[in-house]
């Protein structure tokens, strides 16, 4: 067993463990909407309405179990004020803030990177023919 094997059976939490409650967190984190929720809440916090546009392309009923799976995990906290209409605001909390900074820091690795990606699709395409 390598040293990075025994550190992770060592760990509380394993999310190459299939029962591990972490992956469950770590699919929140990481699905479609729920990076690009994150990241737009990095920027600060936003209504949903606000959200939803910011998060261009996902519909209320994907952005509303998006911010739901985020509130229960501790990653998102949500405000609503007694106002009416009713207002509600959406914010990370430190927990999501953390998160939230190590996947921007992937998701402009990314960007950064899509030349190249680009690049290897169209050659990849060349050889193997389009999908």
């Amino acid at each position: 067993m390598t040293a990075t094997t025994q550190d992770h059976d060592d760990l509380a939490y394993n999310v190459f463990a299939k029962a591990c409650p972490s992956r469950g967190t770590l699919e929140h984190v990481t699905g479609r909407w729920g990076g690009l929720t994150l990241g737009a809440l990095y920027e600060g916090p936003l209504r949903f309405n606000e959200l939803r546009r910011r998060v261009d392309g996902v519909s209320e009923k994907m952005l509303s179990q998006t911010l739901h799976a985020l509130e229960r995990d501790g990653l998102v906290h949500r405000e609503a004020q007694p106002t009416n209409p009713p207002r509600v605001d959406y914010e990370l909390t430190p927990l999501g803030r953390r998160v939230a900074e190590r996947l921007l820091a992937l998701i402009h690795c990314v960007e950064d990177a899509m030349d190249d990606v680009l690049t290897a699709r169209a050659r990849y395409d060349e050889t193997r023919g389009a999908l």
